[in-house]
């Protein structure tokens, strides 16, 4: 992702989080806020109910005490209580129970003994008023009470005869919502049996409140609405009934919510046009100078060359700082590598004139070969670092002789074979001495390669053709012309035309003969003289040996290099 998009979106992506994350807390504290004022709502109409059930029932309580003192109940229930399993007197208490709620309009009466067992009652089914099994039970004495599918709201009233209590009447009446103005539902033993709310059935109700905690308040989903539910806490419905109201959370909520959307929608339209001017305009004068530092940063790497930043008109304080720091960093920098440059210079040609002083037969032999490589690739239009790589390395190529003792490389006369092996030690051990020094690596495959031939024949790895590197090839072809046009011990140099007849008598089996091709083409080989002559017998022999057996002078001439 480009780096002016990345700062656009950390400018403008935290404050529209933050506008997000704002309106949701808003949102949140809104529903918090109708969800407490439902609570309490329901909470004082619940309070409301009770105290209007309460007073209802006291007055239904000195009413229904004039019921209790009717003389022919009290007759007839003294009659049942003495003969218990009489049906007649059964039946009369039945009527005068009957005749009771034809009169007073209740839907259910039942008497029953002190010990709560029924002992006769009645109940309005239809338009029409039977009597009550007995053997089912008997009804609660105050709350809900269900039968034959109905619920009945109960209350009960003592039956006395003098001072003494002989049974009690349980009058009851069917229950309704109508006197709840909130949605409501009654369960008994955790199973919804009736409710009020609109458009939703039962079964839906009862598993919206599967989950509620027993008598404590709760949050429930129905039909895609929330709703908060309160159990009714200060009236007494019976054993295992309870009453919930229930309030849609969403209902009441819905027209602030609206009110807000639209009030931030408006605010954060315009904040967000703000924030995204503020954003484009803080992204473009951040990443503008950056941008262009990035880039010179990239050219430099691609190039190695440290760049100078010039001194811009309205740049940011920041980014003018960061520039100026980085313009010393990269002069010290310069000034280093140079210092650097020189004294790694200085250092490979010491170690080259160090390595021809021990030979005074050999001095010079290092600078020549680089130089005879150098023209080689430059005429192969191999430049910058690869021309560089085997200028030091042509100077380095013999380090390895380091190693060697000066009682072999300084012998006159030929060398036996053991002297021969250890001669060809040394491009290893040049390789070891510059494998652990930081820098040379770029040089190790010229110093460690150079004597290997085109046919596979030379050491120390015996490389075929092109699988030895080029750079190391070029410098065979220097290292054998240079050794064969200087003057030994025990020999004269040739001269530049047989040294170059050498040259191309060897092309294709020790030397790359495209290289070849180049060398004795160049012009400063081509026209380079050499005044020495073949004065002396053993001179003219060697000379004579080399021209007729090109082989044995390459090898002779490997072991001297």
């Amino acid at each position: 992702m480009r780096f002016s998009i990345r700062t656009f979106l950390w400018s403008f992506v935290p404050f529209a989080l933050l506008l997000l994350v704002s309106f949701g807390a808003i949102q949140t504290t809104v529903i918090s806020t109708v969800r407490n004022g439902l609570r309490q709502s329901l909470r004082e109409k619940q309070a409301s109910i009770a105290y209007l059930q309460s007073r209802s029932e006291l007055q239904n309580s000195r009413f229904l005490r004039i019921v209790g003192e009717s003389a022919a109940l009290k007759a007839g229930t003294q009659l049942l209580l003495a003969n218990p399993r009489s049906g007649d007197a059964r039946l009369t208490v039945d009527d005068q129970l009957r005749e009771i709620c034809e009169n007073l309009g209740f839907d259910f009466l039942q008497v029953s003994d002190l010990d709560g067992q029924a002992l006769a009652g009645v109940m309005r089914v239809g338009d029409q008023l039977a009597a009550i099994d007995i053997r089912h039970g008997s009804s609660p004495q105050r709350g809900f009470f269900t039968a034959d599918g109905r619920t009945y709201q109960v209350t009960s009233i003592p039956i006395d005869q003098g001072d003494e209590h002989i049974a009690t009447l349980a009058v009851g009446e069917h229950f309704d919502f109508s006197e709840f103005s909130t949605p409501a539902v009654l369960s008994r033993n955790g199973k919804v049996i009736m409710s009020n709310l609109e458009g939703a059935s039962l079964a839906e109700v009862d598993s919206a409140l599967k989950n509620c905690p027993e008598r404590s308040e709760c949050d429930i989903q129905l039909r895609d609405e929330g709703y908060l539910s309160l159990p009714m806490e200060n009236t007494s419905f019976g054993h295992g009934y309870l009453l919930r109201s229930l309030q849609s959370v969403d209902s009441a909520s819905r027209p602030m919510q609206s009110i807000i959307r639209s009030v931030f929608l408006i605010a954060a339209i315009t904040g967000l046009t703000a924030a995204l001017m503020l954003s484009l305009f803080s992204s473009r004068s951040i990443v503008g100078p950056i941008s262009k530092v990035v880039a010179r940063l990239r050219e430099s790497q691609r190039t190695g060359v440290l760049p100078e930043f010039p001194r811009e008109s309205g740049q940011i304080l920041e980014i003018r700082e960061l520039t100026d720091s980085f313009n010393q960093a990269a002069a010290a920098i310069r000034e280093g590598q140079d210092r650097l440059q020189m004294a790694s210079l200085e250092f490979v040609g010491s170690l080259a004139n160090a390595l021809d002083a021990r030979d005074p037969y050999t001095a010079g032999h290092s600078h020549r070969v680089s130089e005879f490589a150098c023209a080689v690739a430059a005429a192969m239009n191999i430049t910058g670092e690869e021309l560089e790589r085997i200028r030091i390395g042509a100077l380095l190529h013999d380090i390895g002789k380091i190693g060697i003792a000066d009682s072999v490389l300084q012998k006159t006369e030929g060398l036996t074979k053991e002297e021969f092996a250890l001669i060809q030690q040394h491009p290893t051990i040049g390789r070891r001495i510059f494998e652990g020094v930081q820098g040379f690596e770029d040089y190790l495959p010229i110093v460690e390669l150079h004597h290997e031939n085109w046919d596979g024949s030379g050491y120390p790895l015996g490389l075929h053709g092109e699988t030895a590197p080029l750079c190391a090839r070029i410098v065979h072809v220097a290292d054998v012309y240079d050794a064969i046009t200087s003057d030994r011990p025990y020999r004269r140099g040739m001269d530049n035309e047989q040294a170059l007849r050498l040259i191309e008598d060897s092309a294709g089996r020790q030397l790359d003969p495209s290289i070849v091709s180049v060398f004795v083409n160049l012009p400063e080989i081509r026209d380079r003289h050499h005044v020495a002559a073949y004065a002396d017998e053993t001179g003219l022999r060697q000379l004579s040996e080399a021209i007729s057996d090109v082989s044995a002078e390459l090898q002779q001439v490997s072991v001297e290099t």
